[in-house]
């Protein structure tokens, strides 16, 4: 890879990340936010009270789902796919779909843009090729645990979704309990318990 190459890769893993922490942040503050919600929803002892709360914080989630410009997709990572090769790839699809309100830029926006750039590349200018090879290796790294976390949150919203769907055809006792049991279900769920811990920057 020539130097140019180099830096311009640094500057895609960047704008990616930023784009992906912004749909991680969003997956997991509205699952945290749900479990919150479920548990102030035990102070309703009434099974027809809760039973549309229920409802509808199940639906605040799966919101996110069929709002297509809200998450990011992704794509799985290949049987025989290298860390690099798949981030990269990662990276190819995200940068190809353009998130919703990024169309229009006011010249205020973008000249801060512009500048915040060229602080980045003056940056870079002063590293040698090595030094910006061994960051872009470390923000691959990064971007593959973040890939990994916000897929393992996507995936548990799209169960949500399709168990609540399937809910529907039931009357309200059994289904009741259906609901308790998809919330608790994404609470005791390793992609959720490894991330909801986490503190907010």
């Amino acid at each position: 890879m020539s130097r140019e190459e180099v830096i311009a890769t640094n500057e895609r893993l960047r704008a990616v990340r930023l784009r992906l922490e912004d749909s991680y942040d969003t997956a997991k503050q509205a699952l945290v936010t749900l479990m919150n919600k479920y548990g102030d929803s035990k102070s309703h002892r009434n099974i027809f009270n809760r039973y549309p709360l229920l409802k509808v914080m199940i639906k605040e989630v799966i919101r996110l789902e069929t709002q297509y410009w809200t998450l990011v997709d992704i794509p799985k990572q290949e049987k025989q796919e290298t860390v690099p090769a798949y981030v990269m790839r990662a990276c190819a699809i995200m940068e190809k779909t353009q998130k919703s309100g990024e169309g229009v830029k006011t010249s205020a926006k973008l000249a801060e843009e512009a500048a915040e750039k060229r602080e980045r590349l003056d940056r870079l200018e002063s590293m040698t090729t090595a030094l910006i090879e061994q960051e872009n290796t470390q923000m691959i790294n990064d971007l593959y645990r973040l890939l990994k976390k916000y897929s393992g949150l996507r995936n548990l919203i799209r169960e949500l979704k399709s168990e609540y769907g399937n809910s529907k055809l039931y009357p309200i006792f059994p289904r009741y309990t259906m609901l308790k049991d998809m919330i608790k279900d994404i609470m005791h769920d390793p992609d959720y318990m490894e991330v909801c811990h986490e503190v907010d920057n």
